[in-house]
């Protein structure tokens, strides 16, 4: 069963109140993501997602960007709201499209064929999701190409059974490349993905927050951080992107950046370690740069030590 959901309400947007969009009723299955109530939805990406899932007309969405600027977490939150079930899948050189179909498996001392999350997203109304979908081999997606569609699901292995695709099946794959390989060089194993493929899918750019929205997460995951050392962190953080990401011209000069999660995850761990001689630099380490080489951890803590100024405590 499915239900009218007020969009203003429950994605907290502004928007006529008035406007809805289809979700499901039940809110018990057990295949809908775990709701992050201080999650902002960002608008125009918002309105992007639930036009695709409202009327897909026979596209995929696929959703591009850097590493951590929320391009899963998007799907995941406006499904949780919607009460849509959903299927998540991390993809990498070695899966084939038998993986995602479904295979004979030992049960109860009896082989018996076992519906992989494609086939159980096409019958059942699931979302799928397939997370770093550049990582996988251009001619294993080709045989979804047919399914996205809307064309039934034709499972050979399993005496040739049909599967007819459920009104709310959904197809959103998400990458760092826009699919036609990796153009910096700074994402190992993507893979230049086919045309015809591609040609399936509608598609959304999604970058990192703008400061004043990363600045609301961040206050509402660590609220009683000072106002001033959140905008430093912001501030640090967009630095070491703009190094990451480089520029058209110039390819990107170091290997690692700050994700949106990454920041939260420095935030947090400052306020933990808050009785360190230098609870940032600290928390940086462990939040970063430890896995950085020495060169680009000197960078980086360069980077902060200029932005925080006096607040960046030397540690003995």
């Amino acid at each position: 069963m499915y239900q009218a959901i007020p969009v203003a309400t429950t994605f907290g947007i502004q928007a006529p109140p008035k406007m809805t969009t289809e979700g499901f009723a039940d809110a018990n299955h057990p295949r809908i993501p775990v709701r992050k109530e201080g999650y902002v939805f960002r608008k125009d990406h918002l309105r992007d997602v639930l036009a695709y899932l409202s009327k897909p007309a026979g596209d995929g969405l696929y959703i591009t960007g850097p590493t951590g600027s929320g391009k899963t977490s998007l799907v995941t939150q406006v499904a949780a709201r919607l009460n849509w079930p959903v299927h998540a899948v991390t993809c990498h050189g070695r899966l084939e499209l038998s993986d995602l179909i479904g295979q004979f498996t030992l049960v109860g001392g009896n082989m018996q064929f076992v519906h992989g999350p494609l086939a159980e997203s096409v019958r059942d109304g699931y979302l799928l999701i397939l997370n770093e979908i550049d990582l996988m081999d251009p001619s294993e997606l080709a045989g979804l190409n047919d399914i996205i569609e809307g064309n039934p699901l034709v499972i050979p292995q399993n005496g040739g059974e049909v599967i007819r695709p459920h009104p709310k099946f959904r197809v959103i794959a998400t990458g760092n490349s826009a699919g036609s390989g990796d153009r910096v060089g700074l994402y190992q194993g993507v893979l230049q993905q086919n045309l015809a493929f591609l040609d399936r899918f509608r598609l959304i750019e999604i970058g990192y927050p703008e400061p004043d929205l990363e600045d609301s997460v961040l206050a509402k995951a660590v609220p009683g951080m000072p106002q001033v050392i959140r905008e430093k962190m912001i501030r640090v953080a967009n630095e070491v992107r703009k190094l990451f990401v480089g520029t058209d011209d110039a390819p990107g000069a170091i290997s690692l950046t700050m994700s949106t999660r990454g920041l939260l995850r420095w935030a947090a761990l400052t306020v933990s370690f808050k009785g360190a001689p230098n609870a940032l630099e600290y928390a940086l380490e462990r939040a970063l740069t430890l896995r950085a080489e020495p060169e680009q951890r000197t960078a980086i803590h360069r980077i902060a030590a200029d932005v925080f100024g006096d607040d960046w405590k030397t540690s003995p």
